[in-house]
């Protein structure tokens, strides 16, 4: 019999109504499996454990280095597979975070819900069963860190949250998911994973994230630079600036790890097209490290680790090659 881990971290799927009005983390990992029965009689064997009982956006690193450890335990002590259930407002992040520390090919899958228990047309428990028949597919081992919801199964690499309300909400801009739920099984398509199997830091180096728009001078980069251990880009287009903030780029880039990405959402940051000041030639010259594909939130998330880890420049720049 497979045997899968549920390990629940909170969020909406896990939420019921407060006497404040709306609704707050409640339900338990127990109580999330208990609520699908399909599960009996699936020849999978659950087990379930709470880790946390938090909305999304108060997960923190602390908490992300408690489920690291949770998923490296459950997988030693003999599961074949993981699910984790988190709220979807941060699920990309801590999605991603996973897939460049876990090192496994066992099935490790997030998943979550756009609409808590007690609303019309909830569906957590379908996601959970989506991710529990994923994670116990064979197919699913050696993918990296998976995404499931509203039936697709998405990379945690190229995965976004693109809608606020949306039961498919989770999209992969440029490649689109991995495979689809088709009468209750996965049916997936390969891609190598990227798994640089970072370890999972010690310390908390500030990582500042910066979204470039018409008119930016960069004076917000040159007063926050000075308190940053490094600094990612989001920028315009296939990668560009304006060019009144050419000098704050490089004033940073001289003295932390400065990485190029695209708020376009999808698509990977130029390398050798345009030539102005303030272009992707220019800042690259000038010591940026290139965000290949990366989602500026994911790329903030990896400068994280790599700073963390103590990573030389050249490093910074090899790990991020990885991901285009």
């Amino acid at each position: 019999m497979t045997r899968i881990s549920v390990l629940a971290m909170g969020g909406t799927i896990a939420m019921a109504p407060v006497a404040t009005g709306g609704v707050a983390p409640a339900l338990d990992a127990e109580s999330l499996v208990a609520a699908i029965p399909e599960l009996a009689g699936s020849g999978v064997e659950i087990t379930a454990r709470t880790l946390r009982s938090l909305p999304s956006p108060s997960v923190g690193f602390d908490d992300l280095k408690a489920l690291h450890a949770a998923i490296a335990a459950e997988l030693a002590d003999g599961a074949d597979g993981v699910v984790v259930t988190h709220g979807t407002d941060t699920l990309e992040e801590s999605a991603f975070l996973l897939d460049a520390t876990v090192d496994t090919p066992a099935p490790v899958v997030v998943t979550g819900a756009m609409r808590h228990p007690t609303a019309a047309g909830a569906d957590g428990p379908a996601n959970l069963l989506a991710a529990v028949r994923t994670a116990a597919d064979t197919a699913a081992r050696d993918l990296g860190v998976l995404v499931v919801l509203n039936d697709e199964v998405h990379a945690a690499r190229h995965v976004v949250k693109a809608h606020t309300t949306s039961p498919a909400a989770f999209v992969s801009p440029g490649t689109g998911p991995l495979g689809l739920l088709v009468e209750g099984a996965p049916a997936l398509r390969r891609l190598a994973p990227v798994r640089p199997a970072l370890p999972i830091p010690a310390n908390t180096p500030r990582i500042g994230l910066f979204t470039i728009s018409l008119g930016d001078d960069g004076e917000v980069l040159r007063l926050a630079a000075p308190a940053l251990d490094g600094a990612v880009l989001a920028a315009v287009g296939g990668g560009h600036v304006p060019a009144a903030m050419v000098p704050a780029v490089a004033e940073a880039a001289a003295r932390i790890p400065v990485v190029l990405t695209s708020r376009a959402g999808a698509g990977p940051v130029l390398t050798g097209t345009y030539g102005y000041p303030g272009s992707e030639i220019d800042l690259l010259a000038r010591g940026v490290h290139h965000g290949a594909a990366l989602h500026p939130l994911k790329a903030r998330l990896l400068l994280h680790l790599l700073v963390a880890d103590g990573a030389a420049r050249e490093q910074v720049g090899a790990v991020f090659a990885r991901y285009r």
